[in-house]
């Protein structure tokens, strides 16, 4: 059983780990702060100071972090990532950041990582998904990279190939676009039901029962009703349909859904909704003024 190494423990990656701890694996672990990280610690997480220090423990590298800009940052310098790794390591990151960021990162592990390999593996699945090991795993990179990989991301749900670096990350972009429109519209649908006078718990079920009730929805019927608890906030949801039309423009291709969901996404956050669950939408829209 090979050892993992953790980058990033906020809800996401500390959920990711306490699976690997569950399963027996040696889980190291490095995030912004120890203190945070404590109560994994104490179920048998391995603190490591840096990413170099996690990277040269670890066999497989995994990091979950918000944006291009901090995986950089725990990539680059002389304790980061990169000076860690050597021959057959392996970084699978987990992060939602920009195709092109990705592959440049890849190719500068590929010259300067000492024999190790990036892969891109974003995943699709918010807090449940992780705690059942179902969500799904998008994979850009090297094939025979990704074989010794599967097993281990196997731990977290199904891993799919799809390409080569780069190619997880558009595709899990492509996802969150019906992600945050498929919130939108069910909010939105949600309100209107609301306002005519039908009980909006009995109308979210059975709105989440319907045709249109995709798993991200029928998961969040709660949150729509009360949204106290968060998943995947608006923010990193806005992030994503945003890096969505940069790379759409890159292919030159028309995006006026992706266009709606970024207007009203930015509006959301203008009223301090960017770490509200996406399900408080229903919220937002409902003490938004009327168009």
């Amino acid at each position: 059983m090979q050892s993992v190494g953790f980058i990033g423990l906020g809800h996401m990656g500390a959920n990711m780990a306490i699976r690997y701890l569950d399963a027996g694996y040696t889980v190291y672990g490095h995030s912004r702060t120890k203190a945070s990280a404590q109560p994994l610690i104490d179920r048998g997480l391995q603190w490591r100071d840096t990413p170099r220090e996690l990277a040269q423990s670890a066999e497989i590298i995994l990091s979950s972090l918000p944006n291009d800009e901090i995986v950089a940052s725990v990539a680059d310098g002389p304790d980061g990532v990169i000076a860690g790794l050597s021959e057959g390591k392996l970084w699978a990151d987990l992060s939602t950041i920009s195709p092109a960021a990705s592959r440049a990162l890849a190719a500068r592990v590929s010259t300067e990582g000492h024999g190790g390999l990036l892969l891109d593996t974003p995943v699709s699945g918010s807090i449940p998904q992780v705690k059942t090991g179902t969500l799904t795993i998008m994979v850009g990179g090297d094939q025979g990279a990704f074989e010794t990989l599967k097993p281990v991301l196997a731990v977290l749900g199904n891993p799919v190939h799809v390409g080569e670096n780069g190619h997880g990350l558009a595709l899990k972009l492509a996802v969150n676009i019906s992600l945050g429109l498929q919130a939108l519209a069910f909010s939105e649908g949600l309100l209107l039901a609301e306002r005519a006078g039908v009980d909006p718990q009995l109308a979210a079920e059975t709105m989440a029962a319907s045709s249109v009730g995709s798993p991200m929805l029928k998961a969040r019927v709660p949150l729509f009703i009360d949204p106290s608890e968060t998943w995947f906030d608006i923010s990193l949801q806005h992030k994503d349909i945003r890096l969505a039309l940069d790379l759409g423009r890159e292919q030159q291709i028309s995006m006026p859904a992706a266009q709606l969901a970024d207007e009203v996404l930015s509006r959301a956050s203008e009223q301090g909704y960017e770490h509200r669950d996406i399900a408080a939408l229903h919220e937002f829209l409902g003490k938004a003024p009327r168009d």
